[in-house]
C-alpha cells in the first residue's frame, strides 16, 4: 500500500500549533504528542515535515520572525503616521504589542533562555534574528536623527529588550514608555 502523501497545510497547521503552544507554556513544557494531537495530524506526518523536535522549534522560529517582523512594520508605520517620528511610532508600536492578549514576552527571548545552548540551531537562529531586528531598529533611529542614530542604536536595542522583559514580570506596559523616554532623550543628546 502506497503511503499518503501529506498535505501542503499539515506543515503549517503544525508548525502554527507548535508556535502558539510553544510561547504559551513553553518549548520544553510542550511535547511532540501535544503538538500532533491539537494540530490534528498523524505522527507520521509530523516526522515527515521534522525530524526531530529541534527541526519543529527551528520552523516555529522563523515562522515566528515573519510575523513579529510584518507586526512591528505595520504597526510602527501606523503610529508613524499619527505621531510623525519613526521612535515615537515604534515604542507606540511596542507599547500596542505589550498590551496584546496573551502577551508571554518575546519569544526569541524564551527560546534562547529555555534552550540554554549556545549551540542549538535555535539559539544560532535567534541570534541572527535579533542582529537583524535591531539592525531595522537602528535604521529608525537614523532616520529619527541622521548619522549620529550610529553611537546610540546599540543602547535603544537595549532599552527595547528589558523593556520587553520588564514588560513580562509587571504585567504593565509601562515600560515601552520608560523605554521610549529614554532613547529620546538618548537620541536629543546625540542629536546635539
Amino acid at each position: 500500500m502506497a503511503r499518503a502523501k501529506a498535505t501542503p497545510d499539515a506543515r503549517e497547521r503544525l508548525v502554527e500549533t507548535a508556535d502558539r503552544l510553544f510561547y504559551a507554556d513553553g518549548i520544553r513544557a510542550v511535547g511532540i504528542d501535544r503538538v500532533i494531537a491539537e494540530a490534528g495530524v498523524a505522527k507520521a506526518t509530523l516526522y515527515a515535515h521534522f525530524p526531530s523536535k529541534d527541526d519543529l522549534i527551528l520552523a516555529v522560529l522563523r515562522h515566528r520572525e515573519e510575523v513579529v517582523t510584518a507586526f512591528f512594520a505595520e504597526a510602527t508605520a501606523r503610529h508613524r503616521k499619527r505621531l510623525k517620528d519613526p521612535l515615537r511610532g515604534f515604542f507606540a508600536a511596542l507599547k500596542e504589542w505589550f498590551q496584546s492578549p496573551g502577551f508571554r514576552g518575546c519569544a526569541f527571548q524564551n527560546a534562547a533562555v529555555e534552550l540554554a545552548d549556545p549551540d542549538h540551531p535555535g539559539t544560532v537562529f535567534v541570534r541572527g534574528l535579533k542582529k537583524r531586528f535591531h539592525e531595522w531598529l537602528a535604521g529608525l533611529v537614523g532616520e529619527a536623527i541622521g548619522p549620529a542614530g550610529e553611537t546610540i542604536a546599540p543602547a535603544v536595542a537595549v532599552l527595547v529588550e528589558g523593556a520587553i522583559v520588564t514588560a513580562l514580570i509587571d504585567r504593565s506596559p509601562a515600560s515601552a514608555d520608560v523605554a521610549r523616554d529614554a532613547a529620546l532623550r538618548l537620541a536629543a543628546r546625540a542629536g546635539e
